[in-house]
């Protein structure tokens, strides 16, 4: 039963002697000769006795003492030594504290890593999370808020960068399910906070989507007087449509040119699915030019300045620039727009066969079941039928030099 008053315990004075003021169920102010007062809690525990700390007053009240001496008494009734358990509790709140968000989002951006993730993603991902890093990077990432992580987004979002904040929402979204993963936190701030960002204007990439603008960039491309490299490249994306990235990371090893069929591995896809793509007799022959010049090394488009590493990600939008297409007209990824409108429209094909050859996913999970098929053989005929259409398309008139496709056209309007 108790029998301390928050007023006993204040007006407490000292003695030349620790002394107890009992409050009942094994709690007591222990009353310091110095005035120090401290709770403890005297309990059993397998039959042995043992006491049990609980801080100092004032910082732990009466009220706050008699609460921990009651979950220390449901503890021992279900069979668990509180003073283990206090120990343990403190060891996770050590923990918790070391368990910074900076240190879980950088194991994790490792582990994506090693588990073969493009580097250029791997890029983008340390950009975002370093933006995120001033406001809850040195965090316990157990207890960052919806609200440390609106701050975050609000940050990026007053730039106008709206589509940077969706982006790292999703980001740090998979930070805080790994943390989960790994026992490091309990739930997901980000996931609070969908709905709240500004949503972003689509934006589609330029490309040329018509017969004409396709001839003039096709007799241009065959009329580029920059590296050659750059011009198998600019070819090669035509005759491919790819993505960029995978054209420029493109390795010699992941070619098989007696059965004519280019493998790229899962971790280079952007859907993480191995993709396979058909070769024309065209763009083995380009392969076989381009071997001579970079064949020896591991890269299709190695770099300019490493052979350790691949072509820049800017290199054929730079080259499509000098050729006298803007940004506004013509991209490296508008390759892909410009085959598949251009295929789409020949009727010939199975839609479904353009979007696999594009490696794209279909959004709809029923309508993806009854549609798993590779369709091969009308892809490889649709690769062949592509190539013989660009030289088709590039043949319609004489051959361009660089520069002068946009004079051209513009003349001819």
């Amino acid at each position: 039963m108790a029998t301390l008053f928050a007023t006993t315990v204040a007006s407490a004075k000292p003695r030349e002697r620790d002394y107890k003021l009992s409050d009942g169920g094994g709690l007591y102010l222990l009353v310091r000769p110095n005035g120090t007062k401290l709770w403890r809690l005297n309990y059993r525990y397998l039959e042995k006795h043992r006491t049990l700390a609980f801080g100092a007053w004032p910082e732990v009240s009466l009220a706050d003492a008699r609460d921990r001496r009651d979950d220390a008494r449901r503890l021992l009734a279900a069979g668990t030594d509180p003073s283990h358990q206090q120990k343990v509790d403190a060891a996770r709140a050590r923990v918790e504290e070391n368990d910074t968000f900076k240190l879980v989002a950088e194991e994790w951006v490792a582990k994506n890593e090693r588990e073969g993730m493009a580097e250029i993603t791997l890029s983008k991902l340390r950009w975002l999370l370093d933006k995120a890093y001033p406001k809850i990077g040195n965090r316990p990432v157990a207890k960052v808020t919806a609200q440390d992580v609106l701050a975050v987004l609000r940050a990026i979002e007053a730039t106008s960068r709206h589509e940077s904040a969706r982006r790292m929402r999703s980001v740090l979204s998979r930070v805080f399910r790994y943390a989960i993963a790994t026992t490091r936190a309990e739930r997901d701030p980000a996931s609070d906070l969908r709905g709240a960002l500004t949503v972003p204007k689509a934006k589609h990439l330029a490309a040329i989507t018509t017969e004409d603008r396709a001839g003039d960039l096709m007799r241009a491309i065959e009329g580029y007087s920059g590296h050659t490299i750059t011009l198998f490249a600019l070819k090669l994306s035509a005759h491919l449509f790819v993505r960029p990235g995978e054209l420029r990371q493109a390795e010699w090893a992941e070619f098989d040119f007696d059965r004519s069929v280019w493998n790229i591995p899962a971790e280079k896809m952007k859907m993480r699915r191995p993709h396979r793509v058909p070769l024309s007799a065209q763009v083995v022959g380009l392969f076989e030019e381009l071997w001579d010049l970079t064949g020896s090394g591991r890269y299709c488009f190695p770099s300019f300045r490493s052979g350790q590493r691949p072509m820049s990600e800017n290199t054929v939008n730079a080259a499509l620039r000098a050729l006298g297409f803007g940004q506004e007209e013509m991209t490296a990824h508008g390759f892909r727009a410009m085959a598949a409108t251009l295929l789409n429209e020949t009727g010939q094909f199975n839609p479904d066969a353009i979007e696999r050859q594009l490696a794209h996913m279909e959004n709809n999970g029923v309508r993806r079941a009854y549609t798993r098929g590779e369709y091969w053989n009308e892809r490889v005929a649709l690769m062949q039928f592509w190539s013989d259409e660009l030289e088709r398309l590039r043949d319609g008139a004489r051959v361009l030099k660089p520069n002068f496709a946009r004079r051209a056209h513009s003349d001819a309007a």
